[in-house]
């Protein structure tokens, strides 16, 4: 132990002391927690697997799958719970505590064969019941689950035996295989909750996962422990640590002084920092398209924003390139829809709004929009066009491209403020509440394409993910056309199609598909980037005996 913290001299002496003293306490304090005794295995040897720490800028707000809804909560959740489904490496569905199933009915009938053995973290049996209480919990309106509107279809649910449980549907829905990927919870500790959000568990969870949850200190760290009994193998990594540094750069000097093991490289640092003879020793990177976009949201309920032609002008007003070229150094690339650019249903033909600050113009005059006395601002009615665009704490990338807009705006007689703001503060006091003219933020893209969650108008409802209260009737036809239509090729029309409506209607300013740049430490083997990306199979990552750094 004292070896590695004297690793973290070179960098503590670039912060502040207060600083410095809170992430030495934090080392010493997770050092502590991984220095625990291991488990014995079935020969009764004590094993010498390895620890990962992962770093990232925000604290999980909840640990239950399904009311999981950013992307840390969701992150952790996966390492503890298991769906019925999952995808594998090259993005296909298989089973996980499914080991098989039956569609029939012309899809309005499926029924799952269970996994027999499978045991929750606290040794109680996993069972059909199980599976059917979670999804009941789900459809119940009073959970309030933001993604219910992948199950809303839902007709019926029949637990046949311990092991095999029946959907059947009022229509046919598309994606159903690929949406019981969420996690199950445990109906003999969760049957007697009332409020499911108020739940003990939320913050001390079992599941059925290759991890075990064994401690959460509020904004500093989540430690998890391997499964000794996991069905499909003990995980070769003893403990996965998550530790919240809201600073990329301090991320990134920890990852060097060896306290941490991995994180997500900014531009910036993937460019040039990670340049280093002593980087490349010790580290590995990697760069893949990231199966996500980074967005301007406008709030389509706003006196200014509800009208079209103030946002299509705004979208017009700024410059892509510019944000690729200067804030991701080339990482990035144009994005126009909230589909995965490359996918046969991300429409190329959609309105792209290349830059054009003429015609942005013109846009803005038609909507009522004048410098009446040539102070560089635009008015309208006796107001000034002042807005605030708000972005979360810690992501320099969100920060630099409301900087870029912000410059990029102001010449078309816009004044723009920026406000960053803590994530969980920002998602409690301004998501929930509608309380914002502009967001930049960013979505994770689903391997289906139905997009109801996010673009329908039902969606926008309190507790909604569709924050921006976008509304198009014919949207919201074609979504709904879109997940009960069966066929690929008739699904790829449709969502062409919405992409190319949303476009229309601009309610989002779609910035660019970022390029997922993490970085690992070298010890760590069995990592095998392919369309999943490099996390799908952790389970198999393993360090080298003599690499090993921490011991159980």
């Amino acid at each position: 132990m004292f070896k590695i913290i004297r690793l973290t001299e070179f960098f503590l002496r670039s912060l502040s002391k207060k600083m410095a003293v809170t992430f030495f306490l934090m080392t010493v304090l997770l050092l502590l927690v991984l220095s625990v005794p291991g488990v014995p295995d079935a020969a009764g040897r004590e094993e010498t697997r390895d620890a990962y720490v992962h770093s990232g800028i925000s604290d999980a707000r909840i640990l239950i799958p399904f009311l999981a809804d950013d992307s840390v909560s969701g992150s952790i959740c996966s390492y503890i719970y298991n769906g019925l489904t999952k995808v594998d490496k090259d993005l296909n569905i298989v089973g996980d505590l499914a080991e098989s199933w039956e569609i029939e009915d012309e899809g309005l009938s499926i029924t799952f064969h269970l996994r027999k053995g499978v045991k929750w973290h606290d040794g109680e049996p996993f069972t059909s019941r199980d599976v059917r209480f979670t999804y009941e919990k789900i459809l119940a309106p009073e959970t309030r689950c933001p993604y219910v509107s992948s199950y809303a279809d839902i007709s019926g649910i029949s637990t046949p035996d311990e092991h095999t449980i029946r959907f059947t549907y009022k229509v046919p829905y598309a994606p159903a295989l690929l949406k019981f990927g969420m996690g199950i919870i445990p109906e003999h500790l969760f049957e007697k909750t009332e409020e499911i959000q108020r739940s003990s568990y939320a913050r001390d969870p079992v599941g059925t996962g290759p991890y075990i949850f064994s401690a959460w200190e509020n904004a500093q760290y989540i430690v998890l422990r391997a499964n000794e009994e996991y069905f499909e193998h003990v995980p070769f990594i003893k403990r996965y640590v998550y530790k919240i540094v809201p600073d990329q750069s301090v991320q990134f000097l920890e990852l060097i002084s060896g306290n941490i093991d991995s994180i997500d490289l900014n531009p910036y640092q993937f460019i040039y920092r990670s340049n280093t003879p002593e980087f490349k020793e010790r580290i590995d990177k990697y760069k893949y398209l990231a199966h996500s976009y980074t967005y301007l949201g406008y709030n389509n309920e706003s006196p200014i924003f509800s009208d079209k032609r103030v946002r299509k002008a705004l979208s017009y007003a700024i410059n892509k390139e510019e944000i690729i070229k200067t804030v991701l150094l080339g990482l990035g690339e144009k994005c126009s829809g909230p589909f995965l650019k490359g996918t046969s249903y991300y429409n190329k033909s959609a309105r792209t709004y290349e830059y054009d600050p003429i015609k942005a113009a013109v846009l803005l005059r038609e909507a009522g929009w004048y410098d009446i006395d040539g102070d560089g601002i635009l008015e309208k009615e006796g107001k000034e066009f002042r807005i605030k665009i708000l972005t979360n704490q810690g992501n320099q990338v969100r920060e630099d491209a409301a900087t870029i807009v912000q410059e990029q705006w102001a010449k078309l007689g816009v004044k723009v403020e920026i406000q960053v703001i803590a994530w969980s503060a920002f998602l409690d006091q301004f998501i929930e509440k509608r309380d914002f003219q502009v967001v930049l933020l960013g979505w994770t893209i689903p391997i289906d394409p139905d997009i109801y969650a996010v673009w329908h108008t039902s969606s926008s409802a309190p507790g909604g993910l569709n924050f921006v209260s976008y509304s198009n009737k014919e949207v919201d036809r074609l979504i709904e056309e879109g997940r009960r239509e069966l066929k690929i090729e008739k699904r790829e029309d449709i969502y062409r199609k919405i992409h190319e409506l949303i476009a229309e209607d601009a309610p989002y300013t779609f910035l660019f598909f970022p390029y997922a740049t993490p970085a690992v430490q070298k010890r760590f083997q069995g990592i095998k980037p392919e369309l999943a990306g490099i996390g799908y199979n952790f389970i198999d990552w393993y360090v080298p005996e003599d690499e090993v750094k921490y011991r159980f």
